[in-house]
């Protein structure tokens, strides 16, 4: 395998996440509920680790700031375009999977 660099390995880094989140606006027909049900992560979590990060360095930024640098708008507009109403199955099941940190 190739050695990466520091700076390699950040840029590669940052790239895939502006990539996934690209992919993440696209794909706004797929519901946070759904990826929470099936991967154990949402466009929620991705802004909260976003947040996390700007906050270890030192920057307060906040949850509706960091939502909307994620959702590309600011997050009651994408709920409003985008979210639908989970069923009950769907809810049961979040509820029986739901992350310690959600």
């Amino acid at each position: 395998m190739t050695e990466l660099s520091k700076e390699q390995q950040r840029d590669f880094e940052a790239a895939a996440f502006r990539r996934l989140v690209e992919h993440l606006r696209e794909r706004s027909d797929v519901q946070n509920i759904d990826m929470m049900n099936l991967a154990g992560f949402c466009r929620n979590c991705l802004s909260n680790w976003y947040r996390d990060a700007a906050n270890a360095a030192g920057l307060d930024l906040s949850k509706e700031q960091s939502r909307e640098i994620v959702y590309g708008m600011p997050y009651a507009e994408w709920q409003a375009k985008y979210q639908t109403e989970a069923s009950d199955a769907k809810k049961a099941a979040f509820e029986a999977n739901r992350p310690k940190e959600h």
